[in-house]
């Protein structure tokens, strides 16, 4: 079981390809604040709302000064296909050996239909500018979690 992270560790250091193939770093955001959001799996539904949602409130976000980037067990060309299909404008990351998603605590045992399963858990932390650890959250809901975000905020 990975261990979760709490507000004031150090957020691990990643770099991670994109839609693209393209790499991603937390590094190359340093100075900003970065939500990054961890999800199951590209084109299923709860996992398209919640990109859905980042998407639409992209330019509220930017503008309060946070970027946000969404992790998950795919590969860069299931995450080019999502981006595609679903008009999606969020940094979107694949992370096939699941060391990320270890890393935030984002994989480990959950709770899924009553049985007990490893797999990736539906989580979202937020970095502040010095890459610290602002707000650790786990086992969130696909529906509803960015606009309790942006409240939670104050945006």
């Amino acid at each position: 079981m990975s261990e979760r992270l709490q507000p004031g560790d150090t957020a691990p250091a990643f770099t991670l390809p994109d839609a693209d193939g393209n790499e991603v770093s937390l590094a190359d955001h340093k100075g900003r604040k970065v939500i990054v959001y961890f999800y199951p799996a590209a084109l299923t539904p709860g996992c398209t709302k919640q990109a859905c949602d980042f998407t639409d409130n992209l330019a509220v976000l930017a503008q309060a000064g946070y970027d946000v980037i969404g992790v998950s067990p795919d590969k860069p060309e299931k995450l080019a296909k999502f981006r595609e299909q679903e008009h999606l404008s969020v940094t979107l990351v694949g992370d096939p050996s699941k060391e990320v998603l270890t890393a935030y605590g984002a994989f480990g045992e959950k709770k899924l239909y009553g049985k007990t399963v490893t797999g990736v858990i539906r989580s979202t932390v937020i970095v502040d500018e010095e890459g610290k650890v602002e707000r650790a959250l786990y086992n969130v809901k696909a529906t509803g979690h960015v606009a309790k975000i942006i409240k939670d905020l104050g945006i």
